[in-house]
């Protein structure tokens, strides 16, 4: 027979609280157990007293006959000081997948491409302004005064009669427009 240390739920929903219990691997999680050990209340803060009771006599006898406790008991009895546990390491669980690698690849590929854009942009402007500061600035010509520019003045035959378009009518009759009303005509 395998033992097991380890939480049987109690409680209402929402309002969970576990016995630690020692009882076959193979029994239900609330079911049938050997001995109840102590009792854990995960409501309470984590520096209250209460939140974990543990019979450590009874606990390190177990232990002693082989019984083996699950992840949450291993860390109460590593904190009463009753077993070692050790750290559980996975360096992979941060990593970004394929995709997401891809994705930022792509994206350090498009940040390079605008700002070796923006350079050469910066580049050609101080280059244009330090061409423009070189070359001497052209005198401005005036026109003679006493040559007239023609200015044109539009004509009467270009512009359409307004007596020709006849005025806008209303489509709806205005006898009808005020016996219509959202909920119907009044009867």
């Amino acid at each position: 027979m395998s033992l097991a240390i380890r939480l049987a739920r109690g409680g209402m929903k929402k309002k969970p609280y576990y016995r630690i219990v020692v009882t076959d691997s193979r029994n239900a999680r609330d079911g049938k157990f050997i001995e109840k050990i102590g009792t854990y209340n995960p409501l309470l803060n984590k520096e209250n007293p209460e939140r974990v009771k543990l019979d450590g006599e009874r606990a390190a006898h177990w232990l002693g006959v082989g019984a083996q406790p699950s992840d949450r008991v291993a860390r109460f009895l590593d904190a009463a000081g009753l077993r070692t546990r050790a750290a559980r390491s996975n360096p992979n669980k941060g990593v970004p997948g394929d995709k997401a690698k891809e994705r930022a690849d792509a994206a350090v590929a498009k940040q390079a491409e605008l700002d070796a854009a923006a350079a050469d942009a910066a580049e050609k402007a101080k280059a244009a302004a330090a061409e423009a500061a070189a070359t001497p600035a052209p005198e401005p010509v005036e026109a003679p005064s006493d040559v007239e520019l023609p200015v044109e003045t539009p004509s009467a035959e270009s512009a359409p009669e307004l007596a020709d378009v006849p005025a806008a009518t209303p489509d709806v009759d205005t006898a009808t427009e005020t016996d219509a009303s959202p909920a119907g005509p009044a009867i």
